[in-house]
């Protein structure tokens, strides 16, 4: 088995202009493609999905996001929508985006139409260095996304050899800032 990474992370949003909107504004997303002709619907889809009867995929738009993980944006219809979940609920519950500069980035995010949960502190425990960071935040429909930026060693790297995986600057990313 060859794991490389986590290649996209789905998110359902209730107004797909307004979420890319927010996305672009946020995180200088790149909006790469709409994959649907048509909305898409049907026992199989419901059924290869594990979606209520009568759920219609009206939209799935995929956006580039940094050097990591792609974010692939659904827009449903026919159904009825729970609110999104909240940290304390089971299941995937939070996407972090790691930034160089989180003061920056929360206040980018708030202008955007976001929520901020507190202003950016300090991580704590294993995940503690200099300048390492964290903020909670909401967007606008109230899907939970941290923000996180750990520029120095972290507190763990003392105990184990083994080290988390971590966004890298690339010459790419050099150009785009120095071309800002």
């Amino acid at each position: 088995m060859n794991v490389r990474a986590i290649e996209h992370v789905g998110i359902t949003v209730p107004d797909i202009e307004k979420a890319t909107r927010f996305f672009v504004e946020a995180f200088g997303a790149q909006t790469l493609y709409d994959m649907l002709d048509e909305p898409l619907g049907g026992q199989a889809v419901e059924t290869g999905l594990g979606i209520p009867p009568g759920a219609v995929i009206q939209v799935i738009r995929m956006l580039r996001l940094g050097n990591g993980p792609n974010l692939e944006l659904f827009s449903y219809s026919g159904v009825a929508q729970a609110q999104p979940v909240v940290p304390s609920d089971f299941g995937i519950q939070h996407i972090c985006i790691y930034v160089d500069d989180i003061d920056v980035a929360a206040d980018r995010l708030e202008k955007a139409g976001g929520i901020l949960l507190s202003r950016p502190g300090d991580l704590p425990g294993l995940d503690a260095g200099e300048g390492n960071r964290y903020v909670y935040t909401r967007t606008p429909w109230g899907s939970t996304i941290e923000l996180v930026t750990y520029p120095t060693a972290q507190a763990y790297e003392r105990q184990t050899g083994t080290r988390r995986w971590r966004p890298t600057r690339t010459a790419h990313d050099d150009f785009e800032t120095q071309s800002q």
